[in-house]
């Protein structure tokens, strides 16, 4: 896998200038580092419904599990790993979409694969302790970067420039063999102008799942200049991981019996007794990116950003499989002993090694009416995949690492957007956001499967965005929103035969309250889709969810998230989603006969998502945190089958802070605690469904086969750490 990114991310975006009574007179620069992602961000005030969470607040729960479970507790999301504790491969969805479907941006710079449109933040580990601030927008939000936003986008800030040195040094351990250690420092500004920083860090982790082991380094360095006007970053950073899989999930007996069973690199003589199991059946992976961020204030109207990004990546994974066949590996039986052979054990690889290069300018102009913003954003994409043949149990004609498969892809891209809003006076302010997006796609080989696989295609999108909000008073904003998306499929939609592009039309209605003990947000959704490519359940043999067309469907929902400040001590923050997600006129083929199901509901889209914290802080430099999900019964394929069913689950978490300060040699010290899943409750939050037709039992009947796999969750575990900062 490698994904060498080139960002020339020419990002031409915006100073903000806060004016206090003559733009022209007085202005105070908003802080450099966040006109960086200005042009995929929204203020606070925006007719887009989002949420945001600091360096500050992340810092309570970051011991280890990877961004997805930073993201836990807001509203619309749900969290999934397949280790079962938060390490490793982990994943989220918001508004029932996953994360193939939520755009996601580091400074700017598109985060999501180019062909597989997935978010793998395995690749960067403890990738938390160097992000100042993320925002997650959902439903189709403003104009980004890559891959439309069909659920959510969600883009990430990394470390701002510090103007006095320091560093720390951070260790945790916990349930599982985890343990996570890193280091940071900063020099400061030198000289009032140039600051170094940097941080390493390694986190290994046995699993809950069995043998679903991790082991993730990761660094961050980064170069700064900077002075009233001109913000300049040279950043580096990146991930190396090594995963032991556990993609397979187990089936609803194994769920009671054995739990933490996992099916992952089985080994069976040729009758069919096991053997053990294969111990480099792994995900292996390295990934760097190169970023070089450049921001300018030309006067008091204007401005522009420039970003250049480079990704490098590069890595495979390996499995052990059992009796394959000859004529799969494209080799001819052979006869041994007077034995016809055409059955081999084999291990194998399957690799990408590939380049991303991007480029994108924004401009921004700024008075007391007027914030607008421009910007063009280009991306290449040159990939290879392959196959390679360690080892076979017969000669079939492979030495060691040659390629079984090969298969290159391009894609290009180019995106142009403008945005603009115009306070009216101070009640009424519009919106409008217009973006085109210009793709191809082509694609020459084979797949893993050694099919021809030959695609040339070519996508031309205009995604239109608009939007009015209200101040009624001080206390109270309406807001009301519509924004289009379109999305084209990706490689493996193209294996499956599915080359239409996929079309969102979203509107958003929402009340803000804010007073200052009391915050709430409110807002109801309604998400028009047109060909959406929905998951039907089933994975392919890497666990790789597998895609299907709905033609119709729609999510229809309601989204409240507070902030309560009960006393000078106790603050909660409850949320709660209600929604319907629905397929128009479902058709599936049962017992040999296509029928129309109706309207049925979309899989892994749950009715009812809240979440809640209660802060208590019964002293100054100690807080408590007491944290609860729930989550509705949600089907995982599209057809209402009771066998597809995950089961409701409500699960707590219980998180402690102590700050001890005013001790020599150090600022400060902080200690962590994480309790997951205090009431040691066995859940279930993801898995698969498939079917199949059975048409051998009974001769000349068809019977419909429905079966399921689960991936259960960790019960109560624990994570303590301690970060001393100097």
């Amino acid at each position: 896998m490698k994904i060498f990114t080139i960002s020339a991310a020419i990002v031409l975006s915006s100073l903000s200038l806060y004016a206090q009574e003559k733009v022209q007179d007085t202005t105070k620069l908003e802080k450099l580092e966040e006109v960086l992602i200005k042009s995929v961000r929204v203020e606070a005030d925006s007719p887009i419904t989002h949420s945001n969470l600091t360096a500050k607040e992340l810092e309570k729960r970051n011991l280890g599990q990877d961004i997805p479970y930073m993201l836990n507790y807001l509203p619309s999301v749900v969290t999934t790993s397949d280790a079962g504790a938060g390490v490793g491969y982990t994943y989220f969805r918001v508004r029932g979409s996953d994360g193939s479907r939520t755009n996601v941006t580091l400074n700017g710079i598109p985060f999501n694969d180019a062909e597989s449109q997935g978010t793998f933040f395995v690749n960067l580990p403890d990738f938390t302790s160097s992000v100042e601030s993320l925002q997650l927008q959902r439903g189709v939000g403003t104009s980004t970067n890559g891959s439309g936003a069909f659920g959510a986008s969600l883009n990430l800030l990394t470390d701002a420039v510090q103007e006095e040195a320091g560093g720390s040094i951070s260790n945790s351990f916990g349930s599982f063999n985890t343990r996570k250690h890193n280091v940071k420092f900063t020099t400061g500004l030198l000289n009032e102008h140039i600051e170094i920083a940097g941080r390493l860090s390694n986190i290994v982790s046995d699993g809950y799942i069995d043998r679903a082991s991790s082991d993730l380094k990761s660094y961050f360095l980064q170069g700064s200049y900077k002075d009233k006007n001109t913000l300049i970053k040279a950043i580096t950073f990146g991930g190396r991981e090594e995963t032991y899989q556990a993609y397979y999930g187990i089936d609803a007996e194994t769920l009671e019996d054995d739990r933490t069973f996992n099916t992952v690199g089985q080994m069976f003589d040729a009758d069919g007794n096991f053997e053990g199991y294969y111990d480099n059946e792994v995900d292996n992976y390295a990934q760097d990116h190169y970023q070089l961020l450049w921001n300018q204030k030309i006067d008091n109207n204007w401005s522009t950003n420039l970003s250049l990004n480079y990704t490098y990546g590069r890595g495979y994974f390996e499995q052990f499989r059992d009796a394959g066949d000859f004529d799969f590996l494209g080799a001819e039986p052979i006869v041994l002993n007077g034995e016809t052979i055409d059955e081999t054990d084999y291990i194998r690889r399957r690799a990408l090694d590939n380049d991303f290069y991007a480029v994108n300018a924004n401009v921004n102009y700024k008075d007391e009416n007027w914030d607008i913003s421009g910007g063009l954003f280009y991306s290449y994409y040159d990939g290879d995949h392959f196959g390679e043949i360690l080892y076979s149990q017969y000669p079939i004609g492979y030495n060691y690492k040659d390629h079984y498969y090969d298969a290159t892809g391009v894609k290009k891209e180019t995106t142009i957007f403008t945005k603009a809003t115009y306070k009216i006076n101070d009640q009424w302010a519009v919106f409008g956001d217009l973006q085109g997006r210009f793709l191809n796609h082509t694609i020459n080989g084979m797949t893993s499967d050694r099919e021809p696989l030959n695609v040339d295609v070519s996508y031309d999108f205009f995604n239109p965005k608009a939007g009015v909000s209200y101040k009624h008073d001080d206390n109270n904003q309406l807001y009301a929103s519509y924004g289009r998306a379109n999305r084209e499929p990706r490689k493996d939609d193209f294996e499956n035969g599915l080359f239409v592009a996929e079309r969102l039309d979203d509107i958003e209605l929402g009340w803000r309250y804010a007073t200052e003990k009391v915050k709430v947000n409110t807002n109801a959704f309604y998400m028009d889709y047109k060909d959406q490519l929905i998951l039907t359940g089933a994975i392919d043999d890497i666990g790789q969810p597998i895609r299907a067309s709905s033609g119709e469907s729609y999510r229809l929902g309601l989204e409240i998230d507070a902030t309560l400040d009960i006393s000078e001590k106790i603050r909660v923050q409850p949320n709660v989603a209600f929604s319907t997600n629905k397929n128009k006129d479902f058709f599936f083929e049962r017992d040999g006969v296509l029928t129309n199901l109706g309207n049925t509901k979309l899989a892994y889209s749950p009715a009812v998502v809240a979440g809640n914290a209660i802060i208590y802080r019964p002293i100054n430099n100690v807080e408590i945190g007491f944290l609860s999900k729930y989550v509705s019964k949600q089907y995982m394929g599209n057809i209402d089958s009771e066998a597809s069913t995950l089961d409701a689950y409500f699960v707590s978490d219980l998180n402690v802070m102590y700050t001890l300060s005013d001790i020599p040699v150090v600022k400060e010290i902080v200690f962590s605690g994480l309790v997951n899943n205090i009431f040691n409750k066995k859940y279930v939050n993801n898995g698969y469904f498939y079917t199949y037709d059975d048409d051998f039992s009974v001769p000349g009947e068809v019977t419909t086969i429905e079966g399921a796999g689960y991936f259960p969750q960790a019960t109560i575990n624990f994570l303590l750490g301690a970060t001393v900062k100097f």
